[in-house]
């Protein structure tokens, strides 16, 4: 993960970026006029996968709308409420609208080809945040920001390992991982990371792992797969949560199965409510959680698109088209020094 380097390049960036929202001139993105230099006749559009039912997307977006403001920079939001076929229809009424640069979250990797090629083809700078695109579709990308997933994720797997080793010594474990959506890049990247971190701890337990389950990013939709592997795995040790969002579903469907107190519970986003459990009561279900700082993303995501909008090069603001944004991992021992009562991740 380039955690220092992220930390310099976005405070250059915003750097300049205030400079020229003062009123210093430069090119565009065609060359023809100054115009572009300034915050102020940016508009960005921010296509969003989804928002009803999730405070990290709400953080994602408000991080992008607090730092478009900073920038004098006027950003426009679609919804595309969980479908494909609207969010291609979304990115190109943003196009329509003349906007200056597109924020893509996308909610399927392989799916929005036709917004990603309508995008190129309008010389439109594309930003992607959080979800990412296929293999195929991600080269026509300008930036990708995000956390590192996998290396976010393989910590959480480590610390899991670690609190399996001091729990249960060398007997063996079972555990589930409830992940969003099958098939989907950010589920995969991090079920691949947990299992990755576990696996590196020498003396972790020997581990089984359940078939994942899938809660769709939201606790309600995580409930009923959760509580259902539980009750039919009363044995059930471990279980890995890859959202936040979906830890209220999950301890209740664990709680349903009678299975809530047993378990290690890793979990994944940052949530300060998280943060809180775990400070109030350390011996508690949930004893790792990996943050990936959504308002963080959002926020670098706009620095992004104004930066790409004004013309300047992939290679001086976004090298080699990804941004890992920084993180951190808490526990009980240390889930005071990263809690913020001020923020929700």
């Amino acid at each position: 993960m380039r955690a220092t380097t992220g930390i310099a390049t976005v405070a250059a960036l915003t750097a300049g970026l205030a400079l020229t929202a003062c009123g210093s001139e430069g090119g565009t993105r065609d060359g023809t006029t100054a115009s572009k230099a300034d915050g102020e006749s940016i508009t960005i559009g921010f296509s969003q996968r989804r928002l009803a039912g999730s405070d990290w997307w709400a953080t994602l977006l408000q991080g992008a709308e607090d730092k478009a403001a900073e920038l004098g920079a006027k950003i426009i939001v679609t919804d595309a409420g969980g479908d494909t076929v609207k969010q291609n229809s979304d990115v190109q009424t943003l196009l329509t609208r003349g906007v200056d640069a597109i924020i893509l979250n996308p909610h399927d990797p392989t799916g929005l080809a036709s917004a990603v090629t309508t995008t190129v083809r309008d010389d439109v700078p594309l930003v992607v945040v959080n979800g990412s695109l296929s293999d195929e579709l991600a080269p026509h990308q300008f930036c990708y920001v995000a956390e590192d997933q996998i290396g976010v994720a393989a910590r959480l797997g480590a610390a899991i390992a670690e609190k399996a080793s001091e729990r249960w010594g060398d007997e063996p474990v079972t555990a589930v991982v409830i992940g969003g959506y099958s098939g989907e890049t950010i589920t995969n990247l991090r079920h691949k990371g947990v299992v990755e971190g576990y696996a590196s701890v020498e003396d972790a337990p020997e581990i089984t792992y359940l078939p994942i389950r899938y809660g769709e990013w939201l606790p309600d939709r995580a409930l009923t797969p959760t509580r259902d592997v539980a009750t039919a795995n009363p044995d059930i040790d471990i279980v890995f949560s890859l959202s936040d969002v979906m830890l209220p579903g999950i301890e209740r469907g664990l709680r349903d199965a009678g299975a809530l107190n047993q378990v290690l519970i890793g979990t994944y986003d940052g949530q300060m409510a998280v943060l809180r459990k775990m400070m109030e009561n350390p011996d508690g279900p949930v004893q790792v959680n990996a943050s990936n700082e959504p308002y963080k993303q959002g926020q670098t995501a706009v620095e992004m698109a104004v930066a790409a909008a004004r013309g300047e090069s992939q290679d001086e603001v976004c090298p080699g088209g990804e941004f890992f944004i920084d993180t951190f991992l808490a526990t009980p021992e240390n889930a005071e020094e990263h809690h913020d009562p001020q923020r929700q991740f």
